[in-house]
């Protein structure tokens, strides 16, 4: 399992592991944190007491300062298994529930004909469909969409990446995701 990592304010940073997390325990870098600890750390023992020191893991932690962050990007990155994960699994086309390896990336205004690789020109469709499509318009195509795409927020996209997320991670992420998401429904 995985911490998840945020700025002082509260906005998603990154998924780290337990060892990047009690590294920033040690460093006293960890400002705050939310849920009951998931994991204890063990470590050396103390000349001084005779104990061993041991650090107990939070599944969310808030960092000191300034973080260095590709979260900050406007838009998250595109992959195939996060935009299958935002759509559900479920082809656009033919509203089929689909296994990862029959889906595709579907491009609604083809890339050959000047369609951008973007989230908002991009579905899930399988195999069949979009092979049937080609590279017309859905409308050219008589393959109407049975929903439309979106950018997803950073909330969701820390969601969309795929992890086992713990419940504490989800009830935080899912609060911040807008009502109108698919990851409600």
């Amino acid at each position: 399992m995985d911490v998840l990592q945020l700025d002082v304010s509260g906005r998603p940073q990154a998924w780290i592991s337990p060892k990047e997390a009690a590294i920033l325990y040690a460093c006293d870098e960890v400002s705050w944190t939310l849920g009951a600890p998931f994991i204890v750390l063990r470590g050396g023992w103390q000349r001084s007491s005779g104990r061993q020191s041991r650090i107990e893991v939070h599944p969310i932690v808030a960092v000191r300062g300034v973080v260095p962050s590709r979260a900050w990007r406007t838009q998250p990155a595109i992959t195939n298994l996060k935009l299958f994960a935002r759509d559900r699994h479920l082809c656009a086309y033919c509203g089929g529930l689909f296994a990862t390896d029959d889906l595709t990336r579907e491009h609604i205004q083809p890339t050959s004909r000047g369609g951008e690789d973007a989230w908002m020109n991009v579905i899930t469709a399988c195999r069949s469909c979009n092979g049937r499509k080609g590279s017309r318009t859905p409308e050219e195509a008589r393959m109407p969409l049975l929903y439309l795409p979106y950018v997803p927020s950073l909330h969701e996209d820390m969601i969309l990446r795929g992890r086992r997320i713990l419940a504490d991670q989800m009830e935080f992420l899912l609060a911040s995701v807008p009502r109108s998401s698919r990851l409600h429904g």
